[in-house]
């Protein structure tokens, strides 16, 4: 029988932990969030933030910049953020508008306050193994494998995406914990050959439905990173429903895999958990200080 990767019900179970650390706090942990833009998937994801902040009695900043805003603008934003002693973490909101150099504007950050773990600070760290931030989504995934007892040292790992945000720190996160780790991407001729060799296959190429049952195998561990909105076939009063999916064909694979993680309510519930255990850490640091 095919387990299930629920993140709904690790996020759940860890979340009483998380607020239990944050209440004990001489001050309230709080997050910046900076959006340049409009854009209507990111205020769903903002929303799911402060939603989970208020759960477990943290605070976040919302901060909204036009679209048309001058990149120096961004930067001395940023630099409040980075003086101000009651805020813990700082994340952009991304997509950016074109016009802004995404790169630039993340170095900014105070590499203390970057709980997504993207300026070249917390890169590097986890290029050497060492203590930073690890991006959201990579730190989920390796609490849900301990949650659920997966191991991980000495297996076969593929990834499929080499993004800044997912693919590449995945893949050096489960490197560092002993794994071997194979990267795919849409310039890798035999894919369907090394996601079948995987023992774990970790899935982010933002292509809906990308990875059918002639890509995988039994006793596989399956991780669908991808989530995509799709219109659904069905109709009512002329209206399109929408319908999110994954990377993977989850009918098709589930039934052959030993487990796989299901989109929605999978990847998303750990990575939402993890950019609030970063926070807390960053916290940590700074009093450290």
């Amino acid at each position: 029988m095919t387990t299930l990767l629920d993140g709904k019900i690790v996020r759940d179970s860890m979340m009483g932990e998380l607020k239990n650390k944050t209440s004990d706090l001489e001050k309230k942990l709080k997050l910046a969030i900076l959006q340049v833009g409009d854009k209507e998937e990111s205020n769903t994801y903002i929303e799911q933030k402060k939603l989970f902040a208020e759960k477990i009695g943290a605070e976040v900043l919302h901060i909204r910049l036009t679209e048309d805003i001058a990149e120096e603008e961004v930067y001395a934003e940023i630099q409040k953020l980075n003086s101000d002693t009651s805020v813990h973490g700082i994340i952009i909101q991304l997509p950016l508008p074109e016009n802004l150099d995404k790169n630039l504007i993340i170095q900014n950050i105070d590499p203390i306050k970057d709980v997504d773990g993207l300026t070249s600070v917390n890169t590097k760290l986890l290029w050497n193994n060492e203590k930073g931030h690890v991006p959201a989504t990579a730190r989920g995934i390796l609490t849900l494998f301990d949650y659920y007892k997966i191991p991980i040292k000495g297996r076969r790992v593929v990834v499929v995406g080499r993004s800044q945000l997912v693919g590449k720190p995945v893949a050096l996160s489960f490197l560092n914990r002993g794994a071997i780790v194979i990267v795919c991407h849409r310039g890798t001729s035999s894919i369907m050959s090394e996601t079948k060799q995987a023992d774990i296959l970790v899935v982010a190429a933002g292509n809906p439905e990308f990875i059918t049952k002639d890509f995988v195998r039994e006793g596989q561990v399956v991780v669908d990173v991808g989530i995509n909105v799709k219109k659904s076939e069905h109709q009512s009063e002329e209206i399109l429903h929408k319908k999110v999916v994954g990377d993977v064909n989850f009918a098709e694979v589930s039934p052959i895999v030993s487990a796989i993680s299901p989109v929605p309510g999978g990847v998303g519930p750990m990575t939402v958990l993890s950019l609030f255990q970063n926070l807390l850490d960053a916290y940590m640091m700074i009093e450290e200080k």
